[in-house]
């Protein structure tokens, strides 16, 4: 797919990706790609997909999510929306609907349709945030099986990839259960962060 689209200017490529309607059939608001990057995007967030408050304001992890990465990263909102500084690219670019425990899986057509062009495009990144098991399998070098697993081998691709867990509130009682994580991650991830985004 990155060759179909090396034609493309930056612009001419990210306006494609939100106008995608391949999935259509599939989603119960219809199609509506969250994303956020430019070419001097330092930092990369990818999760899984746009919840339906993301769909509703078009704003990537406007929701406690979001409040809660922000809190891990240590960013203000104003910077954690500055695309100079972040990208954020979730594996599924919109909102796939709601099953029995929660939003459903990211669409399968979606990363491979858009996912290496886009990614070829942001050559200043210095380091990518891994959101979720779906996340995971696709940026991690060497993928377990469990999203705790890859938590706490965060040292394998650390400094240029950091995995973790959602930040959904849905995830207070894993937090509870690893302590370790708030301990030792985060401290780290907010320093790696601040010498990024420093001027």
């Amino acid at each position: 797919m990155t060759e179909l689209y090396s034609s493309l200017s930056f612009d001419e490529l990210v306006t494609r990706v939100r106008r995608c309607t391949l999935c259509a059939e599939h989603l119960p608001l219809g199609p509506r790609p969250v994303i956020q990057l430019s070419e001097s995007s330092r930092i990369l967030v990818v999760g899984q997909a746009p919840g339906r408050r993301v769909h509703e304001t078009g704003l990537p992890f406007n929701d406690p999510s979001g409040d809660r990465l922000r809190d891990w990263m240590g960013v203000s909102r104003d910077v954690f929306y500055d695309e100079s500084k972040l990208a954020i690219l979730p594996m599924g670019f919109c909102y796939p609907g709601t099953g029995k425990s929660g939003d459903l899986p990211p669409r399968p057509e979606c990363a491979p349709a858009w996912r290496e062009a886009l990614l070829a495009r942001l050559k200043h990144i210095e380091l990518t945030l891994v959101i979720g098991q779906y996340a995971h399998a696709w940026h991690l070098s060497d993928p377990k099986k469990s999203v705790t697993d890859n938590v706490k081998d965060w040292r394998k691709d650390w400094p240029k990839v950091l995995p973790l867990p959602h930040p959904s509130p849905r995830n207070n009682m894993w937090l509870r259960r690893n302590p370790w994580f708030e301990q030792d991650v985060i401290p780290e991830l907010q320093l790696r962060v601040r010498e990024i985004l420093r001027p």
